[in-house]
C-alpha cells in the first residue's frame, strides 16, 4: 500500500479541527471539492471510512479520532520548522510564538507587542490565549508568560513579578445596589464567577465560606467574559488591580479582599541562543515588571 503523502493527512487534519469540508477547504486555501476528493483518496489508501455522513454533517469515525493527536503533533512540529526557517537566514527576522492568559493577551499584550514591534518590524508575531499551559517542550509554543512556576527543568524562566487582584464593581453598579462593607454583604449582591472551572490559587481564596459556583449570578470559565461583565456594569468580580483601575472600576472591599498571581516568562532552553526569541524574551521581562508593579493595590 502506498503510504498516503503529507498533504491528505493536512486536510483530514483541517476537517477534524474545523468540522466540515467547507470550513476546511477555506482554512487550507483549497475548493470543497479538492479537500473532499483528499479525504476520498486517504480513506482508498487506508481501507476504512474516516467519516459516517449525515444530514447533520460530519461525525468521525474511530480511526480518524485515533489519527487525530498524531496529527496534532506532526502539525505542531510542521508549524515550528516554519518558523524555525523563516529565521534561519537572519536572526532579526522570523517568527515568534506567544502563549499567553485570556485577559493578559487582551488587557496587557497590545500595547508590549506594539512596542516591539517598533523596535524589531521584521519580526512576525503569533499570539494564542489560552489559560492551558501549552508545551513549550513540544514547541506548541515558543515563549509562554504564566501565571505559575513552570515546572520542566529543560525550560529557561524568568519570575517577573506578581499580579495582584481585588474585587471590583463599576461606580453604577455600586451606586444602585450599594457598596459592601464585609463577606456577609455579598449575600445581597450580584458576583460573577467560573462554570466548571474551579478557581486555583496558592495558598486559596476565604470570603469566610466555600467558594462554589452557586454563590454566582453569572457564570463562565472565560475570563475575558467575566471582564466584559464586570465592566458593563453587571455586577462584582476578581479582576487585577491594574486593568480595574484602567477600566474605571471601584474595588470592593479592599484591605479585606486579594489574592495574587506569580507572572513568569518561559522558553525552551535549546531557543535562548536564537536572537529573535531572546529579543522577544528580553522585551517581555522588561515590560512586564512594570505591568507587575502597576498592579499593585
Amino acid at each position: 500500500m502506498t503510504e498516503p503523502a503529507w498533504d491528505l493527512y493536512q486536510s483530514l487534519h483541517a476537517v477534524l479541527q474545523t468540522g466540515s469540508l467547507s470550513s476546511a477547504a477555506r482554512r487550507r486555501g483549497l475548493t470543497q471539492p479538492t479537500l473532499g476528493r483528499h479525504i476520498e483518496a486517504l480513506e482508498q489508501q487506508l481501507g476504512a471510512p474516516l467519516f459516517l455522513r449525515s444530514p447533520r454533517g460530519l461525525t468521525p469515525t474511530d480511526l480518524a479520532v485515533g489519527l487525530g493527536s498524531h496529527l496534532d503533533e506532526m502539525a505542531a512540529a510542521a508549524a515550528t520548522a516554519l518558523r524555525d526557517a523563516s529565521g534561519a537566514a537572519d536572526g532579526h527576522k522570523g517568527v515568534v510564538r506567544l502563549t499567553v492568559s485570556e485577559v493578559v493577551g487582551v488587557e496587557v499584550m497590545p500595547d508590549v507587542l506594539t512596542s516591539f514591534r517598533r523596535k524589531h518590524p521584521d519580526i512576525d508575531i503569533e499570539l494564542t490565549l489560552s489559560n492551558h499551559n501549552e508545551d513549550l517542550t513540544r514547541r506548541e509554543a515558543d515563549i509562554a508568560v504564566r501565571m505559575a512556576r513552570p515546572t520542566q527543568n529543560s525550560l529557561v524562566a524568568r519570575k517577573v513579578g506578581v499580579l495582584e487582584f481585588g474585587f471590583y464593581a463599576t461606580p453604577d453598579y455600586l451606586e444602585r445596589c450599594g457598596v459592601p462593607q464585609t463577606f456577609d454583604d455579598l449575600d445581597d449582591h450580584t458576583l460573577i464567577g467560573y462554570d466548571r472551572r474551579e478557581i486555583s490559587v496558592p495558598g486559596g481564596l476565604d470570603i469566610g465560606r466555600p467558594i462554589t459556583r452557586d454563590l454566582f449570578a453569572l457564570r463562565t470559565d472565560n475570563d475575558v467574559a467575566q471582564l466584559a461583565a464586570l465592566k458593563a456594569g453587571f455586577g462584582i468580580g476578581a479582576c487585577q488591580h491594574r486593568v480595574g483601575r484602567r477600566s474605571g472600576l471601584v474595588q470592593v472591599l479592599p484591605g479585606t479582599f486579594s489574592f495574587e498571581l506569580e507572572t513568569w516568562i518561559a522558553m525552551h532552553e535549546n531557543l535562548k541562543g536564537v536572537r529573535r526569541m531572546r529579543l522577544m524574551f528580553d522585551h517581555l521581562a522588561e515590560t512586564l515588571t512594570q505591568v507587575c508593579a502597576e498592579s499593585r493595590s
